[in-house]
């Protein structure tokens, strides 16, 4: 394990590979903002397109059913 140590100089290793750990994990974090499900700060949007398929199923239930 030395023997790498001798080819890479450790502190530049080391910052290089920090500095690529908190790209990644910030590239991460920026994806699961923008997916609906992952997104904390916002929480989940609902479309309104979801609200007219609910209020059509609702309005195709027979009138027999309803009371």
């Amino acid at each position: 394990m030395w023997r790498i140590w001798m080819i890479f100089e450790p502190r530049r290793a080391l910052i290089g590979l920090a500095v690529f750990l908190f790209s990644l994990a910030i590239i991460i974090h920026f994806i699961l903002l923008s997916s609906d499900r992952f997104n904390w700060i916002d929480g989940p949007q609902v479309s309104l397109s979801s609200d007219a398929v609910d209020s059509d199923a609702q309005a195709s239930v027979p009138v027999s059913l309803i009371g």
